[in-house]
């Protein structure tokens, strides 16, 4: 009975070691590290595309992010934000050991005139030896404006290219700002922060950024890094929570806003989340 027993707790502390070792590791894969001068990426894309729906008041969006690093990496990762409206939609992510190429495709139904967004960080984890950890990165994003109404014709477009479609496009980024400003000016004010001590930049306006144009108030040299936190920050804090969400209908938060200190000391998360609990997150340089 003696080494039953003992069989029976090695069986189960190998278990449980194995269970949070996979768990740790699936929630630890956005990390940041120094930038690889050897390994880049050739691709690295997020799409959005309309499809017409089997009704005629409805229709349906595909959501694809996909990438390809020149060589083969320890460790692959992609993950992408949709935001509706200005109100985040889904999720997705993939990861892969051992790859040089990742590609996930989702399809969301939809009606009424909307917005979508999608911002994805693409990121690889390259071990050369067992002390030396580099890391590759990428941000890229989409937009799709669907124009449904009993007024016109139904209309899918990126960016307007008609008098039409400029309106329409005008009309609801205008409507969509509010609202978020509306969320942001209430976050600002709980955390009471000086407005003017900052720069205001939406998150979803992360793919505007690179090493030739830096955040506000940084260099070219800190960008790399500073991205490359600032989402496994997110990554830990915010997209997690989203997926560990206990509520039943947990993807309803605004898109965060990020501020950047104009003294080039550090940069703040503000974002509420599906239980309508403010949070902060604070990046110093």
């Amino acid at each position: 009975m003696k080494y039953i027993w003992l069989s029976i707790c090695a069986t189960l502390v190998f278990l449980m070691v194995f269970y949070f070792y996979t768990i740790s590791k699936e929630e630890a894969v956005v990390k940041y590290f120094p930038t690889d001068e050897d390994v880049t990426f050739e691709k690295a894309e997020t799409s959005l595309s309309y499809q017409e729906g089997e009704g005629a008041d409805e229709y349906e969006i595909g959501w694809e992010i996909s990438s390809k690093s020149d060589q083969p990496v320890y460790l692959r990762q992609d993950v992408s934000l949709l935001y509706v409206n200005g109100r985040l939609k889904g999720v997705i992510n993939k990861w892969q050991e051992n790859t040089d190429e990742l590609s996930k495709h989702s399809t969301l139904h939809g009606e009424d005139t909307k917005k979508y967004e999608a911002l994805s960080f693409h990121h690889g984890e390259i071990h050369k030896d067992e002390e030396v950890i580099n890391s590759i990165q990428a941000t890229t994003s989409d937009q799709l404006y669907i124009i449904d109404s009993p007024y016109t014709n139904r209309m899918a477009f990126k960016s307007a290219k008609t008098k039409e479609e400029e309106d329409w496009q005008n009309k609801l980024d205008h409507s969509i700002y509010q609202q978020l400003k509306a969320q942001w000016d209430e976050l600002l004010a709980f955390y009471q922060i000086p407005e003017s001590q900052y720069e205001q930049v939406p998150l979803t306006d992360l793919p505007e950024f690179n090493e030739e144009n830096p955040f506000p108030y940084t260099t070219g040299d800190q960008y790399s890094r500073i991205s490359g936190q600032l989402w496994e920050g997110l990554y830990k804090n915010y997209i997690l929570g989203i997926r560990d969400a206990k509520s039943k209908h947990p993807i309803q938060s605004y898109i965060p806003l990020l501020l950047f200190d104009k003294k080039g000391k550090h940069l703040m998360v503000l974002f509420e989340d599906d239980q309508g609990e403010k949070k902060q997150l604070i990046q110093y340089y």
